[in-house]
């Protein structure tokens, strides 16, 4: 049995291309990663994490007082931060569900008088499965903490650095999508509304399950792998290991099963999601213990400054070196 499934797994790496595999080798021979002096603060991190992951937002169910509480906190989020709506107001109310939801969207604009048309999406989805009929020892809220209140505090919080920086020349999107849980709702209605109006999308970072750390010699993977050069890319941008390949994403395809899929199937432009959930560092996905009690604050911390030279480099390469590979 253990030496089919090393076949198997052999088969599988082998249709890995071998352009594929040489793009995404992490790269050390960076010469100049971006000298990032903002300093992320666990405080910070923490704040909006708990409020997030609070029983009050009970379990942030798209369309539910709950989703209603968390975008309230969002949207001023952005505004105590001087991050701009994209549309005439940051509620991006959806087309997709019957009742009443809405994403999350506000932008810091590139300095750039032509890239600045272009434009980096910072992504993750707010929303959360709600209450338990049955509960679990007297717990009835799904506070989802990991999936994905720590994605959101990391979109958050980047938002943030730039709106203080003003370091990019390509302009950012920073989403936060409702209705995920749902069926991708918020991101197949945001990607259809902005190809409509001829949207520039370079590229979309989606952040998802970041709230615990991995063992492995990588600090996080992203969701197909192969399909672009954007692994290797962040590890060049990085100077470190800071991205790698886990052969339970391609497994589960879990490409497919997040907000990127709705861009990167409307765009046909890099979008991917990463994460550091591995299938075997966290036994609480869509369970009430998936609180804030469980996150590894110091590690979202160090999560999110490790990516901001990498996301600050997308934002000003003077070509779009992040494409397609297949």
């Amino acid at each position: 049995m253990k030496k089919a499934f090393l076949s198997l797994f052999l088969i599988f790496l082998g249709c890995l291309s071998t352009q594929v595999i040489i793009a995404q080798t992490a790269s050390k021979t960076q010469k100049n990663p971006v000298d990032i002096d903002y300093k992320v603060s666990e405080n910070d991190v923490a704040k909006t994490l708990k409020y997030l992951a609070s029983d009050e937002l009970e379990g942030r169910e798209t369309g539910k007082e709950g989703m209603v509480k968390a975008a309230d906190y969002l949207e001023q989020f952005f505004k105590d931060n001087n991050v701009k709506p994209y549309f005439k107001s940051y509620r991006d109310t959806l087309s997709t569900f019957k009742g009443t939801a809405f994403n999350i969207v506000g932008f810091v604009e590139g300095n750039d008088p032509v890239l600045k048309n272009e434009f980096i999406m910072l992504s993750a989805h707010y929303d959360h499965i709600g209450l338990d009929k049955k509960g679990v020892k007297g717990d009835f809220i799904n506070n989802g903490a990991n999936d994905d209140a720590s994605g959101t505090t990391a979109v958050a919080e980047m938002a943030k650095y730039f709106s203080i920086a003003k370091n990019n020349k390509r302009s950012i999107l920073f989403v936060f999508f409702a209705g995920e849980e749902k069926g991708l709702l918020g991101s197949k209605h945001l990607a259809k509304k902005l190809k409509a109006q001829d949207f520039k999308l370079y590229a979309q970072f989606n952040i998802e399950m970041i709230g615990v750390p991995m063992k492995r010699a990588y600090l996080a993977y992203i969701t197909g792998f192969d399909k672009s050069n954007m692994a290797g890319k962040i590890n060049e941008y990085t100077g470190k290991n800071t991205i790698g390949f886990l052969p339970k994403e391609a497994e589960y395809k879990l490409f497919y099963r997040s907000d990127n899929f709705s861009f990167y199937d409307v765009f046909k432009v890099p979008c991917q999601s990463v994460s550091t959930f591995d299938f075997e560092n966290f036994d609480f996905y869509h369970h009430v213990s998936d609180d804030f009690k469980a996150m590894d604050i110091p590690h979202m911390t160090y999560f999110i400054q490790e990516l901001l030279p990498a996301v600050t480099q997308m934002a000003n390469t003077p070509t779009q070196e992040i494409v397609l590979l297949k």
